[in-house]
């Protein structure tokens, strides 16, 4: 099921908007060597699904997240923009914590194992710093920091990701579509997001100081998440403990 919701939109200047994308770039995820592995087809079902058990709970408030910058976006477009996204995270069928347990269970985990690993205590330390992060910028950092470092600095970066994925994931253990679909509503639906996100950057961040913090706060995103993956690289990949 999709719903489409008008939204008015605005120009956006074509050079602050490079700015915002090019500022996730040298930090980007799918540089990692854990991305890399992936893609290759190199990591093992107790791999993927250790990356399950720190995703879940990574994403697992993210429709409270965007909920949170929904009450205190003040003009209707705006949050419009951002129901956009609410309704792509936590729609009945499509709600994507639901769909990532999907996966997991297809990969020869319970449900009750991912949603219980941080009972288990093995949530690592960068998961907890990424979850974290993206609550201080829903709750606390003005809106175009928090549109910034949510829709541009981190679902900006899934499209060109998760497609490599879906295609490893299919070609070494004959992953099914519908095992996928928690890959596949990111790949449909997060560039969109992203530019949800400019747009609501471009409405807030309305002089030069603001533009900054913007692009900052991109780049801030983009430098957690690469930590939460070589968290979770170096936990499962190599076998390190003790952080």
């Amino acid at each position: 099921m999709t719903m489409t919701i008008a939204k008015t939109t605005v120009k956006v200047d074509t050079e602050f908007q490079q700015q915002l994308e090019d500022a996730r770039k040298p930090s980007h995820s799918g540089m990692h060597p854990f991305s890399q592995a992936w893609a290759d087809g190199k990591l093992s079902k107790e791999q993927l699904i250790g990356w399950c058990k720190q995703h879940y709970y990574y994403i697992e408030t993210v429709g409270q997240m965007f909920g949170m910058m929904y009450v205190r976006t003040p003009d209707t477009d705006a949050r419009l923009f951002i129901l956009d996204n609410l309704v792509g995270e936590e729609l009945h069928g499509t709600r994507h914590p639901d769909l990532l347990i999907q996966f997991a269970e297809s990969l020869g985990a319970t449900r009750q194992e991912i949603i219980e690993a941080d009972l288990n205590g093995e949530i690592l330390p960068s998961t907890r710093a990424m979850r974290a992060w993206t609550l201080e910028l829903a709750n606390f950092r003005p809106l175009y920091e928090a549109a910034a470092g949510i829709m541009i600095g981190l679902e900006g970066q899934l499209p060109t990701m998760y497609p490599k994925y879906v295609k490893a994931l299919k070609e070494t253990i004959g992953s099914t579509d519908e095992a996928l679909k928690f890959f596949y509503v990111h790949i449909e639906g997060d560039e969109e997001h992203a530019d949800n996100g400019i747009q609501i950057v471009a409405r807030y961040a309305d002089t030069p100081e603001k533009r900054r913090a913007a692009v900052a706060t991109v780049r801030a995103s983009a430098e957690v998440r690469y930590a939460y993956v070589s968290g979770t690289y170096r936990r499962y990949v190599l076998g390190e403990r003790g952080f």
